[in-house]
């Protein structure tokens, strides 16, 4: 079994009156890809300053490769901070080039690599721009490369698509399914679910500053049983909703995800509902499933909502 790249454990924060991560605990694997998700102020940016040495937990213990989280755990860490934070009057290729020699990369080796990754992400012809002559998604981009540049064994993202278009944040995707395929150990934070679906092996939910979910992602969707069922029809969509054993239901118009009780999610369950169905609409498709993680995501933060006296009130950040 792989030994934990981040290993977090029982940490908090406060700022003021307002305590943005409360007792955490959270493992990440050598290897892994962890998602760590929740509503914007759950305290995801917090805990991320933290691991990274940026903030000093009020409680708790943070290790990063078996040892303590400090000076000389920095540069096991290529870290994106979801604020920009490049030299803008500089020029990209040179920017690129110091910031690798501060994490310890040879000068005569950095030109090199920083010619490389701006190919690789279709920069290569902007080395002699200042940064302020980039777009807001160009320079996304290169402050990925300045977290990537050393080749460090761990990366953490904080929002590492924010500015993206569509087709620039899917060449990010296929750069980090790449370095997980090298044996990368990769947290980053989103609140995209569609995103972390694609990515993680792991995921994290926190609410108010807690963890409210956690483990594999497959584990976590299995044990929400199949409780979706996704139809295509045509007709009047109130019927969908006076099914038996459908708790709840999101229309796309000629389909719909219907959310069913646990009753409802057997196969004597999903065949009543079928046959209510079937005399009123006309059913083009019905497909059982494991719930997305942006229906999980949804309800066990609603379920999270109510907090108890005395707990985390949420984040100043993330």
């Amino acid at each position: 079994m792989a030994g934990a790249a981040i290993a977090c454990d029982a940490i908090s924060k406060s700022y003021g009156e307002v305590r943005a991560v409360d007792a955490l605990s959270l493992t990440v694997p050598e290897g892994a890809v962890c998602g760590f998700l929740g509503p914007n102020g759950s305290g995801k940016t917090t805990t991320i300053r933290m691991i990274v040495n940026i903030l000093m937990p009020d409680a708790g213990s943070i290790r990063i490769q078996g040892r303590a989280a400090g000076a000389d755990t920095k540069d096991l860490i290529g870290y994106l901070p979801e604020e920009r934070g490049l030299y803008q009057k500089m020029k990209v290729g040179e920017m690129l080039e110091f910031l690798a020699e501060l994490k310890r990369v040879p000068a005569s080796e950095a030109k090199g690599r920083v010619r490389r990754w701006l190919e690789r992400v279709e920069l290569g012809a902007w080395a002699d721009k200042k940064v302020n002559d980039l777009s807001k998604g160009m320079q996304q981009k290169i402050q990925f490369i300045a977290a990537v540049i050393a080749d460090p064994p761990i990366l953490i993202l904080d929002e590492f698509s924010s500015g993206l278009d569509p087709v620039n944040a899917n060449q990010l995707k296929d750069i980090l399914l790449d370095l997980r395929a090298q044996g990368k150990t990769i947290l980053f934070s989103t609140h995209r679910m569609e995103e972390a679906e694609r990515l993680c092996d792991y995921v994290c939910l926190i609410h108010r500053g807690r963890k409210v979910l956690d483990g594999k992602l497959a584990d976590v969707r299995a044990a929400a049983g199949k409780s979706t069922l996704r139809v295509s029809y045509r007709g009047e969509a109130a019927l969908l909703r006076q099914a038996p054993g459908v708790l709840g239901v999101d229309d796309f118009g000629n389909a719909a995800e219907l959310k069913l009780s646990p009753e409802a999610q057997s196969g004597a369950g999903v065949a009543a509902i079928v046959r209510f169905l079937a005399p009123q609409l006309e059913l083009t498709g019905c497909e059982q499933l494991e719930p997305t993680l942006n229906q999980i995501f949804l309800e066990t933060v609603g379920a999270a909502s109510v907090t108890p006296p005395g707990a985390g009130a949420g984040a100043a950040n993330g």
